[in-house]
């Protein structure tokens, strides 16, 4: 009984693992599209983050509130906020900023190279990637350059500056969230939503973002879409992976979005792709499996 008990149980665990990256590749990768109509609609970059995390941390707060979930206690609000800052405020708001110059498709390649960032502060603190894991995250840095390689990708440096930023900050702060005290996954969620929309609604105001007209209803599709999709699921499922699985395999979900955010680029907004860039998604696809490997290989070798 105590063998099919163990065996059920990690069944259930890698389909919410396979669940909670499939969110994150095919969600995500659409968030850089629905950024792009937002902010084209009238939403100023940091005013669209601020609003889109108070509003959805504000329900996630909320209902998990209602269904008992414990408040965060004071050191636990400190780490959300200092994760809200560098998450949210650093990572989501510069990538706001620059995909208002930024091609949606070159805005998810430049974030894609969080997965490295991450790996070499994941080093720092002593949580070495495994050598598969180091070829698989380097195999998928390649198919990103080969898929940044000129192209009509492209954007301004100032633009680029801003995205390389965010993947930095994004970066350190997953990895600097590990260990520390923290409520529940979802609650950590709501928590970090709060404090990040806050800080990006100071900071936008800070800066002079105002909204001089009401923001075209295409472009308050896209925020509800960030708001439901992109934070309450996608932003949910990012961090109960990072309680759960190893960093590599968390941040896999870089190198696949790049491709989403492309072939949609191309659908809906018309940002052209042609065969380099279709063989340069197939390499960053085999990054992600060889990632994926290592992970399924870890807990044997352990």
């Amino acid at each position: 009984m105590s063998a099919s008990h163990s065996t059920a149980s990690s069944a259930a665990t890698s389909t919410q693992i396979a669940t909670a990256l499939t969110a994150l590749y095919i969600i995500w990768g659409s968030t850089y599209l629905a950024i792009r109509f937002a902010l084209q609609g009238g939403f100023p970059p940091f005013l669209l983050g601020g609003v889109r995390f108070i509003v959805g941390g504000s329900l996630m707060y909320a209902f998990l509130r209602w269904r008992g979930v414990p408040a965060p206690s004071r050191v636990q609000w400190r780490n959300v906020a200092m994760m809200g800052v560098l998450l949210l405020l650093m990572g989501n708001g510069l990538v706001n900023v620059g995909e208002q110059t930024v091609s949606s498709g070159m805005t998810a390649v430049i974030v894609s190279s969080s997965a490295l960032w991450m790996g070499v502060f994941a080093a720092l603190r002593g949580h070495r990637p495994s050598r598969l894991e180091w070829l698989g995250l380097s195999i998928g840095f390649l198919g990103v350059l080969w898929l940044s390689a000129g192209g009509s990708l492209a954007g301004t440096p100032m633009g680029l500056a801003a995205l390389l930023l965010a993947s930095v900050a994004w970066s350190y702060g997953s990895i600097w969230s590990k260990g520390r005290d923290l409520p529940s996954p979802f609650m950590t969620s709501a928590g970090q939503m709060l404090c990040g929309g806050v800080a990006m609604c100071v900071v936008g105001t800070l800066v002079g973002e105002r909204f001089h007209q009401l923001p075209s209803a295409h472009a308050i599709g896209a925020f509800w879409y960030l708001v439901v999709m992109g934070s309450l699921f996608g932003f949910s499922a990012y961090i109960w992976l990072l309680h759960h699985v190893r960093p590599a395999l968390a941040t896999s979900y870089a190198y696949v979005n790049p491709a989403i955010a492309v072939l949609l680029g191309a659908a809906l907004a018309h940002e052209q792709f042609g065969g380099r860039e279709l063989a340069a998604m197939g390499v960053i696809l085999l990054g992600v499996v060889v990632i994926t490997l290592a992970k399924t290989r870890a807990p044997k070798a352990a």
